[in-house]
């Protein structure tokens, strides 16, 4: 049933539609943003969107990828654009390969291998920015940051013909600025995410809390999931404007998890956070 009943949030001017529960499928996107994180079963929707930023290789997570290349070119769309972990490249080439096979048609593809720290740009102002968690081998997050120049001070006053002939001479007229737009953290254990400022001061926080039962703090260590304990230190130290969470267990119900996120996180984060599927974001085709 999953694919087919999303969730879908607007925050701002931004939508974002998807559907994460823990152990089934976990696929967000951002169609204004051109990306799609994680990409689950590969739901309709998700089709048109050009980049799928994949943060590991879990079948949840994963299992849409041949699915999604293959019905774009059937569409008649361009390549998708597949951002994963470095060290899966090989295995979803093996994958898209043998679905092509299977299908009878090869599947074009734009695979692009990443690890911490890469940065690759998604539109002429929007660039993703990769950073190291902590859950299956080299996985990763994205943070999707717009950057701008601004005009110096001292130029302001000046004609456009004057601002040129300053650039003719070499002369550096503007400087840049960066919004951290959206940060996705995917699965992940606890990381300190807040010593990397464009995750602390990122608009809108995509942030796993899968357990939140003290009793199931051990089955998150054992699945390298957050458990709410760290959640609640984790937001604490950040500084978004939305969090966003994902992947909930289906272990406690939506009414005990609103009451022990609210007692564990305080009221005032509490008031800027969302469950992705939370009943009332839930929408039908």
């Amino acid at each position: 049933m999953a694919s087919h009943n999303l969730a879908h949030l607007v925050i701002d001017d931004l939508d974002i539609i998807g559907y994460s529960v823990a152990g089934e499928e976990t696929v967000v996107a951002m169609p204004q943003l051109d990306v799609c994180f994680d990409v689950g079963r590969a739901p309709g929707e998700m089709i048109s969107i050009n980049h799928v930023l994949l943060t590991h290789g879990h079948m949840d997570h994963a299992a849409g990828i041949a699915y999604y290349l293959s019905h774009r070119k059937f569409s008649g769309q361009k390549p998708g654009t597949v951002l994963a972990p470095a060290n899966l490249l090989g295995p979803i080439r093996k994958i898209i390969n043998a679905w092509g096979k299977l299908d009878g048609n090869e599947i074009p593809a734009n695979l692009v291998g990443v690890t911490a720290g890469d940065e690759y740009q998604v539109k002429p102002n929007l660039f993703v920015k990769v950073f190291p968690t902590k859950h299956s081998r080299g996985s990763v997050g994205y943070t999707v940051i717009e950057r701008r120049k601004k005009l110096k001070p001292e130029y302001k006053n000046l004609t456009g013909p004057q601002l040129v002939q300053l650039k003719d001479k070499g002369i550096t007229i503007d400087y840049p600025l960066q919004f951290p737009i959206v940060t996705y953290l995917g699965d992940t254990q606890y990381v300190d995410f807040s010593r990397l400022d464009y995750i602390a001061t990122s608009r809108i926080l995509i942030a796993e809390c899968t357990f939140f039962e003290d009793e199931h703090s051990g089955r998150a260590d054992a699945g390298r999931h957050m458990h709410i304990d760290e959640f609640a230190v984790l937001v604490g130290r950040l500084q978004n404007e939305h969090i966003i969470i994902t992947h909930l267990t289906q272990r406690t119900g939506m009414t005990e998890i609103r009451r022990i996120l609210k007692q564990k996180i305080g009221k005032e984060c509490y008031e800027k956070t969302v469950m992705l599927m939370d009943s009332r974001n839930r929408r039908r085709r």
